[in-house]
């Protein structure tokens, strides 16, 4: 789906869906206690629904017997939390994922599966693991993604004696972690974590059923922040500003955005929200940098690479580098055409943009919204914003 947006800015109050970093997570400790797990309700993202879908299949692959085929749509989250829960407890798995989801790097968990024996085989978009984790000492790269920490912690608890994972170099977005230990923590499960280098890990645990609140997503909200910091008056609900999410930084950060001067972003630990915030730093006076974003090049899209070109395409002036993005501010966008490279956080910062544009904004491949936020569009029609399908 193609659209073009004539520039408005928006107004209203708006509620960002649950956080999809929590609904992840919640939905496996739901189904690691035996209950049954959250059950899928109308506007929730792709990512979430790959999850559930992926913890039923898990469900009937260990009842028959059989390596589970998972299918985790273009869930990062989905294909690394359930590698090592799947080892654990169905012996392994069949997984599959659309658009670049296959090609994201595994090798922390290849290293492990090799010093451990565990048979694995990644071909035409399919990988296969087969075989048992064992306790014992795990160690990670901290700068690749914290997605890793989590699959095992979710995991080790379950096998018959004590883990430990230790961490070879400094932990990047550790508030992820922090994320997961708190599930954790509610679901009956111990682990102690020693500076975010050590995680020590005791085996033969049960998990625990209870009922976790989903807060309201801060990395979602970071877009109407974003709308707010080029001119529209959005009000934002149900933000639970002492959340464990680490994109909560998304409110510092923005009000650092909207005084004038020249300004260094760390998003080492918040690089899903780099494209909103790289908007808010073409709408301003001062040059803005984003530091330590490497990995943002293995995202849905190379968000370095796609957030420059979006910027660019409407007029405003950014430059990639290695592990950096440079965003020069000016008074507004010019418009055009912007491709929304199947990233649901290109399309919706491209929206954003579109609010402060002197003539439209095309954005090809709009329907990537449905990843994350499929109430995005519908909520920005309520705001004020004004589209039509091309």
């Amino acid at each position: 789906m193609d659209i073009r947006i004539q520039p408005k800015p928006l107004s209203g109050t708006v509620t960002p869906p649950p956080s999809k970093s929590m609904a992840h997570r919640a939905i496996l400790a739901s189904m690691l206690s035996g209950s049954e797990g959250l059950v899928p309700k109308s506007g929730w993202s792709q990512d979430i629904l790959a999850t559930n879908r992926c913890v039923a299949a898990l469900k009937k692959g260990r009842f028959q017997g059989t390596l589970p085929q998972l299918d985790c749509g273009e869930s990062g989250s989905t294909l690394r939390f359930l590698i090592p829960i799947a080892l654990a407890l169905a012996g392994g798995g069949v997984f599959t994922g659309h658009g670049h989801l296959m090609e994201r790097p595994q090798k922390p968990y290849f290293d492990i599966f090799d010093k451990q024996g565990i048979f694995y085989k990644q071909s035409s978009g399919q990988l296969t693991v087969q075989g048992s984790l064992l306790p014992g000492e795990y160690r990670l790269p901290g700068n690749v993604s914290s997605q890793f920490v989590t699959g095992l912690l979710f995991a080790l608890p379950l096998l018959p004696g004590d883990s430990v994972i230790q961490m070879t170099t400094p932990l990047e977005s550790a508030s992820y972690v922090d994320m997961t230990l708190d599930v954790l923590a509610q679901s009956g499960i111990q682990i102690e974590n020693r500076n975010y280098e050590v995680f020590l890990i005791p085996g033969s645990q049960t998990y625990r059923a209870h009922t976790i609140k989903l807060e309201a997503d801060w990395s979602q909200a970071g877009f109407w922040f974003a709308a707010n910091a080029l001119g529209s008056t959005v009000k934002i609900l149900d933000l639970n500003r002492s959340s464990s999410q680490g994109d909560r930084v998304v409110a510092d950060h923005y009000a650092r955005l909207i005084q004038p001067g020249d300004v260094d972003i760390d998003v080492s630990g918040c690089p899903d929200l780099l494209p909103p915030l790289a908007v808010m730093a073409s709408i301003r006076q001062g040059t803005t940098r984003f530091v330590n974003a490497a990995r943002l090049r293995i995202k849905e899209s190379d968000r370095l690479s796609t957030t420059a070109a979006l910027l660019n395409a409407l007029g405003g002036q950014a430059e990639e580098g290695p592990d950096s993005l440079t965003v020069h501010g000016m008074s507004a966008f010019t418009g055009g055409t912007v491709d929304g490279a199947n990233d649901h956080r290109i399309v919706m910062a491209a929206a954003i943009a579109a609010t402060r544009a002197i003539s439209p904004v095309a954005i090809l491949g709009a329907e990537a919204v449905n990843k994350s936020y499929p109430s995005f569009w519908d909520e920005y029609k309520r705001l004020g914003g004004v589209f039509n399908v091309l």
